[in-house]
């Protein structure tokens, strides 16, 4: 009886952090290994991956909790949506915002606890990186292209894990790692936003699924492209051996043919769309384990 009582309380909680959907969590953390492992120090020890691994695991649920509070009476209104928390009246808003505060505390103690050569230069990006990942969610209401927004959120992960090891961004291999991780991220999550898009025009709120109109998937490879050229010059100018190349045009191909496969019929379903997202990180973590081994 106990332990129903606290599946049935904890249910909604794990909903709103997005805990019952693993994918969204890993295709955040993995741009953030892609970085831990080309910085040109040696590699990162096991207490600074866990304490990114954990801070990625924190900005990501308070990112989703931000999302719910800002759409819930949109989220009522949309099919893939509908069943969240906040939108089924399954969690009060109070208990939205006490989840919101504490897991922007728990992100900023995992911050303050860094090592010292890089604490000051990862709290000032996070303290630059709050404010975006708060109002990101609103930016479908006044911005055309609210996944560019998303995609710059998404730099920090890139940002961040250097400074913490690097103590600097002084570095053009950083610049590359970070250009590819949001050029991929504008990419996937513009073809996530195609599961939304009937919706989101009745609604009359924008995504880059609606606005780039028949643009679309030439937008997306041409991002999914120029992610895989950024990370190839990462690669060269990290002098990554030459085990990383097969597993980065193998990945490169895979990524343009799950693009095709989207647009090949009218039928963009929700599991296409799902499957095509979950795709993206099987690809994301083979190149990262490239990098590893390269």
């Amino acid at each position: 009886m106990f332990f129903q009582e606290l599946k049935t309380y904890l249910q909604p909680i794990f909903s709103i952090l997005r805990w019952n959907k693993p994918t969204g969590r890993l295709i955040l953390l993995i741009p953030a290994g892609w970085s831990l492992w080309l910085t040109p120090d040696n590699s990162p020890n096991f207490s600074l991956i866990i304490k990114i691994l954990f801070g990625g695991l924190f900005v990501s649920g308070f990112g989703c909790v931000a999302n719910d509070i800002w759409d819930k009476d949109i989220d009522k209104k949309v099919l893939r949506t509908k069943n969240r928390p906040l939108a089924a009246n399954k969690l009060k808003i109070k208990d939205a915002y006490l989840i919101l505060f504490l897991f922007i505390l728990g992100s900023f103690l995992i911050t303050l606890s860094l090592p010292e050569k890089g604490r000051m230069l990862s709290i000032i990006l996070s303290l630059i990186a709050l404010p975006l990942i708060l109002i990101y969610p609103s930016a479908k209401r006044w911005f055309r292209f609210p996944q560019a927004i998303l995609s710059i959120c998404w730099g920090f992960s890139v940002l961040i894990p250097w400074a913490a090891h690097e103590g600097n961004l002084n570095s053009p291999v950083l610049f590359f790692c970070w250009l590819g991780t949001v050029f991929w991220t504008f990419g996937f999550d513009t073809v996530y936003a195609l599961a939304d898009k009937e919706y989101d025009k009745k609604i009359g709120i924008n995504s880059s699924a609606i606005n780039l109109g028949t643009q679309t998937r030439t937008t997306i490879q041409i991002c999914y492209l120029t992610a895989s050229i950024s990370l190839a010059i990462c690669s060269i100018l990290s002098q990554l051996n030459i085990i990383f190349w097969p597993i980065l045009l193998i990945t490169s191909i895979l990524m343009q043919k799950d693009v095709r496969k989207i647009f090949k019929s009218e039928d963009l379903s929700l599991n296409k769309i799902s499957r095509h997202f979950k795709n993206q990180v099987i690809y994301g973590t083979l190149i990262l384990i490239g990098i590893i081994i390269g």
